[in-house]
């Protein structure tokens, strides 16, 4: 089951389209059982089931049906995956959700083998610890990361701006006016930022925007965090890279598997001299020709 706990978490969140309303979710499923964990973003619900509840499960919604688990698991896998790439589900398949009490359950019903096939995933709701794994942890990572980068990028335009301002002492002036840029303030543009961009930027909505912009990184943290996990445990990283790689694309052992993607890069820090200051980079000879050029 452990296995299934790690699978789960280096999965990205995915916005699940339903006739009741939109949730967040994401799964793993192996021929070893399933974990799910869905978000309305007000609470959070979880399931986790091996071999012995599916194939208990199956006999009592589809008594006509007569399959070993891993054929339940795959089928669901088939289900569930394009659903949550937001892709049309194959053939009749209708997902629904139901709340009773503190769980949730999601319905799917489709076809299998010629039958009708019927599934109930009986979410409960999550533990603190779980919410946080998924959840708190990764997205305060997230924040660390980008905050880090920003200032990456503040330091490397403040750099430009001591480029720019050498060229000009010596007499360099540019071809097109509309090309001339302010110094960048970053204290300046932090409280602009604040009054105008910040309502925007913070517009959480139905939680489309993280599903559909933040997701690279999402993965990148919580890799990390296995990284560190398996390192702390003695456990060798690079014997588990396969599986890892697997577990992301959230795929059933016996599938193609499909490319991972990858977190984009943060910004590598500027070298520091002796005194504390940062270096100013050496550009190569064409890269001087070129920018010399705006300003001839």
């Amino acid at each position: 089951m452990e296995d299934l706990e790690q699978g789960l978490l280096m999965q990205p969140w995915a916005l699940l389209q339903l006739p009741e309303n939109p949730l967040l979710a994401k799964a793993y499923i192996t021929k070893q059982g399933y974990a799910l964990l869905i978000s309305d973003l007000q609470e959070v619900w979880h399931e986790q089931v091996d071999t012995s509840v599916v194939s208990q499960r199956a006999k009592e919604l589809n008594r006509r049906l007569t399959a070993p688990p891993a054929a339940f698991l795959c089928h669901l896998d088939d289900l569930l995956r394009p659903l949550l790439k937001g892709i049309a589900c194959p053939g009749k398949a209708t997902f629904s959700c139901d709340r009773v009490a503190e769980t949730l359950i999601l319905r799917v019903q489709s076809e299998l083998s010629g039958l009708p096939f019927y599934w109930n995933f009986h979410c409960i709701l999550a533990s603190p610890s779980l919410v946080s794994q998924h959840l708190i942890r990764p997205l305060m990572g997230m924040s660390l990361a980008l905050q880090c980068q920003a200032r990456e990028l503040a330091t490397l335009l403040h750099m430009k701006d001591l480029e720019i301002q050498d060229y000009q002492e010596n007499g360099a002036t540019l071809s097109r006016d509309r090309l001339k840029t302010e110094p960048f303030e970053e204290n300046s543009f932090l409280e602009l930022f604040m009054v105008e961009k910040l309502p925007e930027a913070c517009s959480v909505g139905d939680g489309r925007p993280f599903v559909t912009n933040l997701q690279n990184l999402y993965m990148a943290v919580t890799r990390q965090e296995v990284q560190v996990k398996q390192k702390h445990q003695g456990t060798d990283p690079q014997t588990s890279s396969s599986a890892s790689a697997q577990e992301t694309n959230g795929q059933l052992p016996n599938q193609p598997e499909e490319p991972v993607s990858s977190a984009p890069p943060l910004p590598v820090p500027e070298p520091m001299d002796t005194s504390g200051s940062v270096q100013r980079p050496q550009l190569s000879k064409v890269k001087r020709k070129k920018l010399r050029g705006l300003f001839d």
